[in-house]
C-alpha cells in the first residue's frame, strides 16, 4: 500500500514549480505502405520491421536498402531498441472500441478522474467529492482491441501524484469560474452547465455548492499552484500529497481489470457541458 505523505502547507507553497509545461505528443498507426513495416509486438520483431544483415537491411516486403541509406540508419535502430521496449509490448487489457479523450467530456476522461477520486480516497482515507483534472495530463487516445503497456506509458507520460485537497466551497467555486472562464477541465462528482463562460447550474454530488462546507477534491500536484491556470491548492485546509504516481493507479486499475477478464470500457454522463466552447 502506497504511503501518504502529510504535507506540511508553508512548505509545499514553497517547494510546488508554478512553472508551465508545454509538450506535443502524437501517436501514429504504421501502416507499413512503403516498407511493409509495422508495430511489433514483443515476438514479432523480424517479421514487423525487418532484418539487418551485414550491411543491407530488408524490409517486411523484400525491399533492401544499403548501409549508407537513411532507411537503413532508421531499421537500424528501432531494431537494436526492441529489447529494451519488449516489456512495453505487455498485453495489458482489450477495448471493444477505441477512447480517446475528448473535451468537455469523454469516456476516457471520466474514467480517469473517477478512478482517480477512488484511489485518493483509498490511499489517504479522506472524504472526497470532487476530481479536478486536465485534458493535457492525457497524451494519447487508446486503440480498439488489445491493449499493449506501451499504450498506457504513452498516455499518462508525465510523473504526476495523486493528490488530496480539502478546500472551503467559496475557494473550490472559485476553482471552478476560473474553469468555467477558460477551458473544460476532467472533472468528477460534479454537474456543471457553462453558458457564455460563466456558471450556470453547479452541483457537487447532486447538491449545491455550499460556500462553507469543506471538501474533498482529488487531484495532481501539477494542478496545485499553476499548472495549466489553475491553483487547486490555493487556500487549502488540509493537503496530501501520496507516494502513488498517475501511471501506477492507472496501471493497477487496468490489471485488476483484466485478471477480472473485463473490457477497459466507460461512459459519459453529462457532468459537464459548455455552450460557447470549441476545441482548438
Amino acid at each position: 500500500m502506497v504511503k501518504a505523505k502529510v504535507i506540511v502547507l508553508a512548505a509545499a507553497v514553497l517547494a510546488l514549480c508554478s512553472c508551465e509545461y508545454r509538450y506535443s505528443w502524437q501517436k501514429y498507426r504504421m501502416d507499413g505502405h512503403r516498407t511493409g513495416v509495422v508495430a511489433p509486438s514483443a515476438n514479432n520483431v523480424d517479421t514487423a520491421l525487418g532484418t539487418i544483415a551485414g550491411d543491407v537491411y530488408t524490409a517486411p516486403n523484400g525491399t533492401q536498402y544499403g548501409k549508407g541509406s537513411a532507411t537503413y540508419g532508421v531499421a537500424a535502430d528501432l531494431i537494436e531498441v526492441q529489447p529494451q521496449m519488449k516489456d512495453l509490448k505487455e498485453v495489458v487489457g482489450y477495448a471493444p472500441r477505441p477512447m480517446a479523450a475528448s473535451a468537455p467530456e469523454s469516456e476516457l476522461s471520466n474514467w480517469w478522474v473517477d478512478l482517480t477520486m477512488e484511489d485518493v480516497a483509498r490511499l489517504t482515507r479522506k472524504k472526497v467529492d470532487v476530481g479536478i483534472l486536465n485534458f493535457g495530463g492525457i497524451r494519447v487516445s487508446l486503440p480498439q482491441g488489445d491493449l499493449l503497456l506501451d499504450d498506457f506509458v504513452s498516455m499518462f507520460p508525465f510523473k504526476n501524484n495523486l493528490t488530496y485537497v480539502a478546500l472551503k466551497g467559496s475557494d473550490l467555486q472559485a476553482v471552478f469560474e476560473t474553469i468555467a472562464a477558460s477551458r473544460p477541465f476532467v472533472l468528477g462528482g460534479v454537474k456543471m452547465a457553462v453558458h457564455r463562460h460563466h456558471i450556470d447550474t453547479l452541483l457537487v454530488g447532486g447538491q449545491p455548492l455550499d460556500p462553507d462546507r469543506i471538501y474533498g477534491v482529488a487531484t495532481v500536484d501539477f494542478l496545485l499552484d499553476g499548472g495549466d491556470g489553475l491553483t487547486v491548492g490555493k487556500n487549502a485546509k488540509d493537503l496530501i500529497m501520496t507516494d502513488c504516481r498517475v501511471i501506477d493507479a492507472v496501471m493497477e486499475k487496468v490489471r485488476a481489470l483484466k485478471a477480472a477478464g473485463q473490457p477497459f470500457e466507460y461512459h459519459t454522463d453529462g457532468r459537464l457541458t459548455y455552450d460557447e466552447w470549441e476545441e482548438d
